[in-house]
């Protein structure tokens, strides 16, 4: 979470003649800017807001989620771990509720060598992310 003194030097590094491109990525609604009491539309000051372009995504629908989950298989196989149908539609599941931005590093099997994601992984990584929505 950035907080005032991050957002006054990124609005300084935007004001700039060699201005890099930053994108930003957030799920939050109306939150106050971390360490004020300023409340403000995803928690980023309304100065540097008004220089953003705002992009809405939308939840995947069914199809689109069967998309996704073909392309985690191909990575599975790419990967060389095997993936039980199980597995893929608690993914499917997964990726309807929340999201599927989970690091492939944090997959128990990864880090165990496995070969095999099994359902419980997948589920105790689950368990170490946190979402705002549910």
């Amino acid at each position: 979470m950035l907080d005032m003194e991050c957002f006054s030097y990124l609005t300084r590094a935007l004001e700039s003649s060699l201005s890099p491109i930053v994108i930003f990525a957030t799920n939050r609604g109306v939150y106050n800017v971390r360490g004020t009491d300023m409340p403000s539309p995803h928690g980023v000051p309304i100065d540097l807001l008004d220089r953003l372009v705002i992009i809405r995504t939308q939840i995947y629908n069914p199809s689109e989620m069967i998309q996704v989950i073909l392309i985690l298989a191909i990575r599975a196989q790419v990967e060389e771990l095997t993936v039980d149908e199980e597995c893929l539609v608690l993914l499917g599941d997964i990726g309807q509720r929340t999201s599927l931005r989970f690091k492939t590093k944090d997959d128990p099997s990864y880090q165990k060598k496995n070969d095999k994601i099994l359902y419980d992984d997948i589920e105790e990584v689950t368990s170490l992310y946190l979402d705002a929505k549910s």
